[in-house]
């Protein structure tokens, strides 16, 4: 054996063990644990009482309503008080129930199944009607799909929410279905990374995590986000150094199809879609290998994104509205496992600007 072959044996066994410590840090990105709130998957109980018109009218980033948020825990009625203001412009403008954004003290939370959660969103159905609560269904299944796909997700959990509505002298009683999802500052603790509010150009960010966001956002029928803009996507940069995306808000897709949905214009541009039933890809231009890589993740994943899909069916109200949302993801993988669709739908639409 000459010198130049024993180096190069040295350098593989070298760099192996590297290789596999690597491989370990990327399946336990996840290594803070989740909080009780979000572990738990039972659907959640809950109450509130509010003024829907002051909400809308009165709240916005820094001012905000109190009220008490009751909610059923292991069978017992607990509260705790909160702030709420309405988010989401879109929707605060369009929807009859606008979306909230919940604050609860520390002080509060101590004790009780929403410790370690300081801030929460709380979605809502647009209007009460049965689609719209199927709507909510779909929506919430967007981001069970993507905690299968990515270890860079939002944790969230289904709400039977009983709302009050304070009318003058009268009050009305709602009963919808929303979902509660937890707050940036809580994935960035969970996957050890820190959030990011400086722009960062979507080719600077980590490949990989990329085209994972990019071909779910494709699967879903959306193209109401922007990573360069953070319009509907966080950043986090992690420990091993990647600027990382982080989707969220998917009322606007193909898959959750609302009423109000319309193509999106992110930056004032105009897409050559109709409809968001339409898919377009919004991804950039990446290597060949990432593609094929992240694909390949797809189609192995595909068992697993059908059971999420199947688990949700008993929340549907409409059957009708389950089979439907369940063919659109179909759909997306009948251009996946086709070599030329893929090529012409999605590498050769990928954007270099």
């Amino acid at each position: 054996m000459n010198n130049q072959t024993l180096l190069f044996i040295l350098y593989i066994l070298f760099l192996y063990p590297a290789c596999l410590i690597s491989q370990a840090a990327e399946d336990t990105v996840e290594v803070k644990e989740t909080s009780r709130l979000f572990l738990e998957q039972e659907t959640l109980p809950i109450r509130l009482a509010f003024s829907n018109k002051e909400m809308k009218k009165e709240t916005n980033d820094s001012t905000y309503l109190f009220t008490k948020l009751h909610f059923k825990d292991e069978g017992n009625w607990d509260s705790l008080d909160v702030r709420i203001r309405a988010r989401g412009n879109y929707r605060r403008t369009h929807c009859y129930f606008p979306p909230l954004k919940v604050k609860i003290k520390k002080s509060e939370a101590k004790g009780t199944l929403f410790k370690g959660n300081k801030e929460l969103k709380l979605v809502m159905p647009c209007v009460q009607s049965t689609n719209t609560l199927d709507n909510i269904v779909k929506e919430y299944m967007a981001y069970k799909i993507y905690e299968v796909i990515s270890p860079f997700h939002f944790k969230t959990r289904m709400a039977d929410i009983e709302f009050i509505e304070f009318k003058g002298n009268k009050n009305k009683v709602h009963q919808v279905k929303g979902f509660i999802i937890e707050d940036i500052d809580n994935v960035a603790e969970r996957t050890r990374a820190r959030k990011m509010n400086r722009v960062v150009h979507p080719l600077e960010q980590d490949d990989i995590t990329s085209v994972q966001n990019d071909l779910f956002q494709y699967m879903i029928g959306n193209t109401d986000f922007s990573t360069a803009y953070q319009h509907n996507q966080k950043l986090l940069f992690t420990e091993d150094y990647k600027t990382v995306p982080l989707p969220y808000d998917f009322d606007m897709s193909g898959l959750v199809d609302a009423s109000y949905a319309v193509v999106s214009q992110v930056g004032g541009e105009v897409l050559s879609i109709e409809s968001v039933t339409d898919r377009m890809y919004r991804g950039f231009v990446r290597d060949e290998a990432v593609f094929q890589t992240v694909r390949r993740q797809y189609l192995d994943l595909k068992p697993e994104i059908f059971g999420v899909i199947d688990g949700l069916k008993s929340e549907f109200d409409n059957e009708k509205e389950f089979e439907i949302a369940r063919k659109f993801i179909g759909d997306f993988y009948t251009v996946l496992e086709n070599d030329n669709q893929f090529a012409s739908q999605i590498v050769r639409m990928a954007r270099t600007k």
